[in-house]
């Protein structure tokens, strides 16, 4: 029997093919099979920034969202669609390891920060050998080219998703210190409001697709639409002033 293949996930960094790592770009050109995420109808941003970097003749395994914000992220039906998913990515997975081939997953960012890796790590890591390869991530692209240094000295930096409700988001905003807002999306209004309770509307910056084409930067207080795109974030800077 053939040994076992090892897993890599990938931290493929927030956009810009040249925010990779020396080590990513070398397991990308090494790796015989390459698996990555997908909405529906999309090339998958991760596969995106990996183009030109694939060796010839890698096996490439597509795993599609059954849902991305079509649905409640706390249904019943989101969270027992994403476990039958994240199941069946990691048999596959797993099939082509059983068969002796490394495999890189692909992962936007940094795959330990709310990246869809992890879920597949948590299924497979035990069992296979494996490695995490970290990537830069969405919020520290935004915050430099946004030109925001977001902590300094003992400023608290808080991570928080753009889903929590408004009361909480407004009551952690208003705790002080630094923050970067997730997941922004749809509840851009929501996010307004809360940064407008807390008292930071005035230093929240918005960030959308930072470092890719497109990229869009200004105050959370000129933001007029009612949405964001997925590749968005707000900033709340933590320092004040120059030392």
């Amino acid at each position: 029997m053939s040994e076992r293949g090892k897993l890599s996930i990938v931290g493929m960094g927030p956009g810009d093919p040249d925010l990779l790592t020396r080590k990513a770009v070398r397991v990308l050109g090494e790796a015989p099979v390459v698996a990555y995420f997908a909405k529906s109808g999309r090339v998958g941003h991760a596969r995106g920034i990996a183009e030109g970097l694939l060796a010839r003749g890698v096996r490439e395994l597509r795993f599609e969202y059954p849902y991305t914000t079509e649905i409640a992220h706390v249904s019943d039906e989101y969270r027992a669609a994403m476990d039958c998913f994240y199941d069946k990515s990691a048999r596959e997975v797993a099939a082509a390891l059983d068969g002796g081939a490394d495999l890189a997953l692909l992962c936007e960012g940094d795959p330990f920060l709310y990246g869809s890796a992890m879920y597949l790590f948590d299924r497979l890591g035990p069992a296979y050998r494996h490695e995490v390869i970290p990537g830069v991530s969405g919020m520290s692209a935004c915050w430099s080219r946004a030109g925001v240094p977001i902590a300094h000295g003992d400023d608290v930096l808080s991570v928080l998703p753009g889903t929590l409700p408004g009361d909480e988001l407004a009551a952690r905003l208003g705790g002080g210190g630094a923050a970067v807002i997730m997941k922004v999306g749809r509840n851009l209004a929501k996010i307004r409001e809360a940064a407008r309770q807390a008292g930071v509307m005035d230093r929240a910056i918005y960030v959308e697709r930072g470092s890719m084409t497109g990229e869009a930067v200004m105050k959370l207080g000129d933001v007029v639409t009612p949405g964001a795109p997925y590749f968005s974030m707000v900033l709340i800077p933590g320092r004040r002033g120059v030392r």
